[in-house]
């Protein structure tokens, strides 16, 4: 498993998301559409657990690990989120991710991380 310094791994994401890894992505709101598919991918790399909160728009899925919460997608938003923290499933999330966004999304984020593995 990789290290986990938030800060990197933010840095890593803006770098890494694109209309490949969610279809809502602009370059004005890279952050717009990634929660699934990001959440997923940091579950994945780090372990913790997945979290929901339902908005208007839908479900929106972010990370908690060592028992803080982190949102690398918040920034999609104009309004600052009223956290329920629900406890999501990989399933949950990967209703709103495609293999290939998620294949594309672990691929970017590789490259531009500054800690890899091994």
């Amino acid at each position: 498993m990789l290290s986990f310094d938030p800060d990197d791994v933010h840095r890593a994401l803006c770098r890494a998301w694109s209309l490949a890894t969610a279809s809502q992505w602009t370059a004005s709101n890279p952050a717009a559409g990634q929660c699934n598919v990001t959440s997923l991918l940091i579950h994945e790399l780090f372990g913790g657990e997945l979290l929901k909160t339902p908005l208007p728009a839908g479900e929106h899925f972010y990370n908690r690990i060592g028992g803080k919460r982190y949102d690398f997608t918040a920034s999609q938003f104009d309004a600052p989120i009223d956290y329920l923290d629900l406890p999501a499933s990989r399933a949950d999330a990967e209703r709103g991710a495609t293999r290939d966004e998620l294949a594309e999304l672990r691929a970017a984020f590789g490259k531009r991380s500054s800690r890899s593995e091994g």
